[in-house]
Formats: structure tokens, sequence, C-alpha cells
């Protein structure tokens, strides 16, 4: 026995040494897959520099598309997909390789995953200050009143196909209980990036900023996992507001316009400033939905410094048959007024694709030169290596010297069939005292999102129903000229800008001007919507 257990270990050491090698020459393929693939993408036609960015946002920029739709491109990309599993590596494995180095995060806790390297920050105290603040918040959704009724898919699938969904009267089987302005927040679930970001940008170091830059951006899509049902939409004029006083950040947005939809938001954190007005794009094609998002993001830090980037498209699969999933493509452009911009490429999945969700790309300075690279999954994690890989070794392995900007948390261990993060449950929750301070128009007292949170889906049903009709007349009570309440158009067809007073009224209590969006229908509403 001991004869031939000396033989297998031989063996084994034999084959975890070929193993080492071919790994080895995979990472090698990925880097050089990964230069090649990043040096293609196009330019957007929005350019920030030190000398346009004179108006600071003031709609001197178009939307660039986020996607990559030429036949050649995609030709290219079904040859490649044959090679993908020997040029792609997953990044779990990566890093739990017996040939990785010891300054690869093997074993990083909670802490090292939300602070990463704080060498030339201040202590982790000083970047997240506001932990005396904390709120005790929900940690699972109340439990169904009564049991969910299925829908006859086919019923719908027949009558929809290729009509974009916002136009579409789905059951409230297919949404989930949080709205469209709610998710807009979802966004910001790991702010801490961004009070990363500034701390490094005030110190000095703005490659690492525009690297937290990037995780953040990608950060945002962690969330999508598993999820495969349509918050609300909003009707026109409604609000939400978010409050997190642990996370040091200050949130609100708004329904600014119904045809076409547009939400309009804007979050302040620790020393910076996000905003900006998204559309999205439906079209349901029987087994997928394609969401394209329009409009651009904007983050500004109060030393002037401006990053601006727009979505990539979702697409959500197996509607009818399998398990439904949804996974992100295209490039993602992240252009700023300083010495540095991102490049990414969220990788679109194939069938021969055994490792989805890949997200790499390049910083590169004002010159052209790339002096970072990234790469991760974005329902995962994120890494960088610093340094101009251009003229690598012809032995580069990419796992050395990288190092952990993002991780994602762990999914909440009561989990319902929308797959909410811990985060998301927190959204919808009226706190104690809460609804008191609220505007009529705040997507939390909205009755029909309100009823499918509690399990009372035959009341869900039942109001969608009636908002819905509210829905169809707000288009001609815009066409009548109305105006959003907290937000402006820059010029007639620039973006929205929060045009500041909601946290002042909310402080005094005073909701003048605010309609009553989710009450009974008005005669008077009814007979001007007729008469527009």
């Amino acid at each position: 026995m001991l004869s031939e257990f000396s033989e297998l270990q031989g063996q084994l050491s034999i084959l975890c040494e070929e193993r080492s090698n071919l790994v080895d020459t995979i990472r090698q393929l990925e880097a050089t897959n990964i230069e090649v693939e990043t040096s293609g993408i196009q330019d957007c036609e929005y350019q920030l520099t030190k000398h346009e960015f004179s108006a600071l946002g003031h709609g001197k920029y178009s939307v660039c598309s986020t996607t990559e739709s030429s036949d050649e491109i995609e030709k290219q990309e079904l040859e490649a997909s044959v090679k993908d599993e020997v040029s792609f590596y997953d990044t779990k494995e990566h890093f739990t390789e017996p040939t990785s180095s010891p300054s690869s995060f093997t074993g990083f806790d909670e802490a090292e995953c939300r602070f990463g390297n704080v060498e030339k920050m201040h202590s982790v105290k000083e970047v997240s200050n506001y932990d005396c603040l904390h709120m005790e918040r929900r940690k699972r959704l109340p439990d169904p009143a009564e049991k969910e009724k299925g829908v006859s898919l086919w019923s719908l699938i027949k009558d929809n196909v290729g009509k974009d969904l916002t136009r579409v009267c789905l059951p409230v089987y297919f949404n989930e209980p949080i709205s469209s302005l709610q998710k807009c927040f979802e966004d910001m679930e790991y702010s801490y990036l961004l009070d990363r970001a500034y701390e490094f940008g005030k110190a000095g170091d703005s490659l690492m900023r525009i690297l937290n830059v990037a995780a953040f951006a990608v950060s945002g899509y962690a969330s999508s996992e598993g999820r495969h049902c349509k918050p609300f939409n909003p009707l026109l004029g409604e609000t939400y507001e978010a409050d997190y006083p642990d996370k040091g950040v200050r949130f609100f947005s708004e329904k600014v316009s119904h045809h076409p939809t547009l939400i309009a938001c804007q979050c302040e954190g620790k020393g910076w400033k996000f905003w900006g007005d998204s559309n999205i794009r439906t079209k349901f094609w029987g087994r997928s939905i394609q969401l394209d998002p329009v409009g651009v993001l904007t983050l500004e830090f109060d030393d002037g410094e401006i990053f601006q980037w727009s979505k990539v498209t979702t697409k959500i699969f197996n509607l009818i048959l399998g398990k439904i999933y949804c996974d992100h493509h295209g490039m993602m452009d992240i252009r700023g007024n300083g010495q540095y911009s991102c490049k990414l490429k969220f990788k679109e999945p194939t069938i021969l694709d055994r490792n989805p969700h890949q997200v790499n790309g390049f910083v590169e300075d004002i010159m052209g030169k790339k002096v970072a690279s990234l790469f991760g999954k974005w329902n995962d994690s994120m890494y960088y290596n610093k340094g101009d890989e251009t003229a690598k070794p012809k032995d580069f392995n990419p796992s050395y010297g990288a190092s952990l900007l993002w991780k994602s948390t762990k999914p909440p261990p009561n989990l319902t069939r929308y797959n909410l993060t811990s985060f998301a449950i927190t959204l919808n929750e009226l706190t104690p005292g809460l609804q008191e301070k609220l505007p009529p128009t705040d997507s939390r007292l909205r009755p029909d999102q309100r009823h499918l949170e509690n399990g009372e889906y035959e009341k869900a049903n039942a109001e969608k129903q009636r908002l819905e009709m509210r829905q169809r007349i707000s288009r001609k009570l815009q066409e009548n000229g109305w105006k959003p309440r907290w937000f402006q158009r820059e010029g007639e067809t620039g973006p929205f800008r929060y045009v500041g007073g909601y946290w002042e009224s909310r402080e005094q209590g005073n909701w003048d001007g605010c309609p009553d969006i989710f009450g009974e229908l008005s005669e008077d509403l009814t007979e001007s919507a007729k008469g527009s």
C-alpha cells in the first residue's frame, strides 16, 4: 500500500506541475486577450478634459453608445468563443492557486474588502466616520399574507413580443416590491468606494481615485444577480428619499418625465456628489428581455474633479424555459476632466462560455499610456494591477501583485423569490416616525407596492390597475405643461439637475405643491387631462 501511495503521489505531483504550467499559459493568453479587446474600444462622443469642461456639466456632452453592434465585431466574438476555454480564467480560481504570490488576496476579511489598501489614507474610522449614527434596519421582508398565484405566460407573450415593456400592462406577479426610483439608490450600496476615492484624491493619488471610481461603476451591477422581477414604474411626480447616516449618504430621486420615461437623481456623500437622469429602452423578445440604458451619470468631487460614464446593456434570459438569469455586456467608458480615464468591457455571454460575468479593462493617462489594468466579475469582485503591461515579459502572470478593489457582500440568509440583497430589503422600509415626515409622493407610500411587499397579491393587482389608469392621464398632463417639482432641465435638451429645497421642506414639514398622486382620481384632474 505504501508503495502504491508513493507511486500515486508522484503522479499527482506531475499532474499538479502540468496544471500549474497550463494555468500560467492561460493567464498569459488572458492578459494578451484583455489588451487586444480593450485596445479596440472606440472613444465616446463626450470628451471631458481640463480645457473643455469649464461649464461643469452644462450639457456639453452627449450620450455615447454602450454596446458594439457591428457585424464584424459580432463575427469576431463568435470566432473567439471557441478559444474562450483556454483564454479566460476564473477570478476565484485565479486567487486560490498554490502558485499565487503572497501579495494576492487569498484570505481577506470584511475590513480588507471594505477598505483595501489604506496606507496612503487616514485611519478606517476617519474614512467612515458615520458609524456612530447607525440606524437598525430590517433584515427580511414581511411574511406573505396569502399564497401567490401564477399567471399565463403564453397569453402575455403572444400579444407583446417586440413591444416596449413600459407600454405593456403586466400583472403584479412580474414586479418586485421596490420602484425604479429605489432601484437607482440601490446602485449606491458600495458608496464607501467613493469615500475612499475622495480620500485618495486628497492625498494626491489620482490613479487610486479613478480605480475606486471604476470599481464603484461596476459594483452597481452586483445586486442584479438572481433578480428576474422588474421594479415598479413610478408615476409622474413620484419621489423617493434615502437618508443613510451610517453610510454617510443622502439620496433623492423623482420621475421627471412620463414620455419618454425619465428618472432624475441626486446623491450627496462625504466630499462628493453624484447625479444623473436615466431612461431605459426595453424590448420583450418572448424568451428574453433587453434593457438599453440611455443617459450619462456624473460624479463630482469637492476638489473639482469630475467623472462621467454610461451604463451597459442588460439582458434577462430564459423567461419561458430553464433558469431565469440576467447578464450585462458592452463597453463602459469613464471619462474625467483630470489626469486619467478608464475603459471597461463587460464580456457578453456565449453558449460555450463557462466563465461568465467577466469585466476587464485598463486606466490610461492623458497621453494614452496604460498605467493600470482591472479585471474581475461584476457579481463578485474587482482587482487591479499597476503599471503598463504592454511591455510585459514572456512569463508575465497578472496574478502577481494584484490587489483587491471591491468585494460584493454575501446574500441574506432569508431569500425570497425576489432575491433582494440585504441592502435592497431596507429600501422600502418605513422606519419608526418616517411616514409622518415623507411627502405624499414618496414610493414607500405607493399602495400596490406596499401590498405586494406584504404578500397581499389581490389587493396589489387591483391597486396597480387603478394607478396605471392615472399613468395614462400623466401623458396628457405633461403635454399640458406639467413640470417637475424638484428637478429642472438645463436648456431644452440638457440633463435634469436638482434645484434644491426638498430637504428644507422636509425639515419644515411643508409639502405645499406636492400632489396626492396615489389617491383617487379627481374630476378636475380627469377633465383637465381630457381637455388638453
